[in-house]
């Protein structure tokens, strides 16, 4: 009986490696070959994963993502958020709970999502991230939907890496590397952080992937 439950733990143990170290890689890289799934400036990026929160107990987190830039390996994200309405400012207007990510993915394709530049964010009356006057002058497409993402002007975009030590960190804040999203469908930042000779490094730390859409 005991060797019949060990084999069966065994093979328990050997389907889950299976699964997870061929099968999802396979099935992640075929899903990249169709237009639909394929990383492109533009894309959508949905990432989830258990943490700990501040009870020390673990609680799942949803990301979504806009592809604003890419430039060889760097890959630059933008956060997709909604803009609080005045006066009533909510923590699920900048991380989604779960019924709102499973809604994001369902719809992302058909709703409006606001590019709206960094500087603007700041200006109009009122509390920061929240929908002003100043803002739906500037962007009245916002009356049909609080949705928008942080985008950088088009001169800024596609530019070679700074020289300037000062400028590096800000250059690779939300900037992520192609490789390790296509080949492993994961979200691996560069960061200057420990670096030593000015060169960007890969974070020991990453995200997985959960869907690309288009």
């Amino acid at each position: 009986m005991k060797k019949i439950l060990l084999i069966s733990v065994i093979v328990v143990i050997a389907f889950y490696v299976l699964k997870e170290k061929v099968y999802k890689p396979y099935m992640w890289k075929k899903s990249l070959n169709t237009k639909e799934h394929q990383l492109q400036l533009g894309s959508f990026i949905f990432s989830k994963e258990t943490g700990i929160n501040g009870s020390q107990s673990y609680q799942k987190y949803y990301f979504v993502f806009k592809v604003t830039e890419i430039n060889g390996d760097y890959v630059r994200l933008s956060v997709i958020r909604q803009l609080s309405e005045k006066d009533n400012l909510k923590e699920s207007d900048f991380s989604p709970t779960s019924d709102q990510y499973k809604s994001l993915k369902q719809n992302i394709k058909s709703l409006t999502i606001t590019p709206i530049l960094f500087d603007d964010l700041y200006k109009g009356d009122g509390p920061r991230f929240t929908l002003n006057e100043y803002l739906l002058n500037k962007y009245p497409v916002l009356k049909k939907s609080r949705y928008y993402y942080e985008d950088i002007p088009e001169e800024s975009k596609n530019k070679p890496m700074p020289e300037n030590p000062n400028d590096l960190e800000m250059y690779f804040s939300m900037v992520y590397s192609k490789k390790e999203i296509i080949e492993n469908g994961k979200l691996v930042p560069w960061t200057m952080t420990n670096s030593f000779n000015g060169k960007p490094l890969l974070s020991n730390y990453s995200k997985n992937i959960d869907l690309i859409i288009n």
